[in-house]
Formats: C-alpha cells, sequence, structure tokens
C-alpha cells in the first residue's frame, strides 16, 4: 500500500524513471521539482545522496530554496522502492504563494496516474500540514485542470475564489 515517506537514496532508481517520465511526458508542463534536476548527474549515488539531503533541509529556514522563500517539507508518495508522486507542504505563504501555489503542491509520476494516488496522497498530507501549524491549506490549481480540481474537492476543499485562470481553495488539515 502507498505512502508517504521522507525522501531517501533507496528510491533513486525509481526516482530517475519518474524524472524521466515527467520529461517524456506531452500533457502537461514538467513539474518544477523536475526541472531543479540533472538526471545525468543524479546517476552517481553520491551526488543522490547529496539531493536527498538537500531536499531534506529545505524543511529548515537555514535550508530552504531562496527562489521558494519558506521552508517547506517534500515528501515521496511510495509502495515499496517505487516512487510514484511527490508532494511539497509550504510551512507558511508569501503573496506569491497566496495566489500561486499555495501550502501543498503534488505530483504523480506519468505512469501512475489515474489510480487515485492524487487524492490519497493529499489526504494522508493534510495531518503533516496541520503538525507543521498549517490549520486550513490553500491549495491553487488551473480552472482547465479538472482533475487537480476534484482531488482537491475530494478532500474537502471549498472555493475561496477564482483569479484570471487560477482557483484557490481552502482545505481543513484537521
Amino acid at each position: 500500500m502507498p505512502e508517504l515517506i521522507d525522501p531517501t537514496v533507496r528510491l533513486r532508481t525509481s526516482f530517475l524513471a519518474a524524472v524521466a517520465e515527467f520529461h517524456a511526458a506531452s500533457d502537461r508542463p514538467v513539474p518544477w521539482f523536475v526541472s531543479d534536476v540533472d538526471p545525468a548527474a543524479l546517476t552517481d549515488p553520491g551526488a543522490f545522496a547529496g539531493y536527498v539531503e538537500r531536499v531534506l533541509a529545505e524543511r529548515t529556514e537555514a535550508g530552504m530554496r531562496t527562489d521558494a522563500g519558506v521552508p517547506m517539507t517534500t515528501l515521496w508518495w511510495a509502495e515499496g522502492n517505487e516512487l510514484l508522486g511527490r508532494l511539497a507542504i509550504r510551512h507558511r505563504l508569501t503573496p506569491h504563494l497566496e495566489r500561486v501555489g499555495g501550502h501543498i503542491g503534488y505530483d504523480v509520476r506519468p505512469g501512475a496516474r489515474r489510480r487515485g494516488h492524487a487524492t490519497a496522497m493529499l489526504a494522508a498530507a493534510l495531518p503533516v500540514a496541520a503538525a507543521l501549524g498549517v490549520t486550513g491549506a490553500l491549495l491553487t490549481c488551473d480552472d482547465a485542470n479538472t482533475v487537480s480540481r476534484r482531488v482537491i474537492e475530494a478532500n474537502g476543499g471549498r472555493l475561496l475564489t477564482v483569479d484570471g485562470r487560477k482557483l484557490r481553495y481552502l482545505v481543513p488539515t484537521a
């Protein structure tokens, strides 16, 4: 049964396969976490260990990504040694994240889509967000992204606003 786990070197082969799937998929833009990595460099186990260490450090003020502007907890949705998706919980919001991005962003690898992983992954992340002090998670999606809308609404998301083509939802974390 899939579960949210901390990023781990154990999933290097599956992570790299997922990155290749994201690059090969033409139905959606490549997620930022995929465009942020050099797959060729990460084939080296030491380099991948450094990548995992960096992602885990992003949970702290000292280790946060400068382009994110907030600490975030990245978790991987995995079953055994297979990475099915990834999710990031932003500990707080900047004005930009309030408009685009929100508290939680998630991606399911193309080969694992349409199996309910995004809905289950978000449901599993809500208690983690609550433990981080997020009392109501803001999630955003494009108005044309009906799949993401269904995922958010299945997890109790209540539509707050429509800003251009962005929908903003409040999802309870408790």
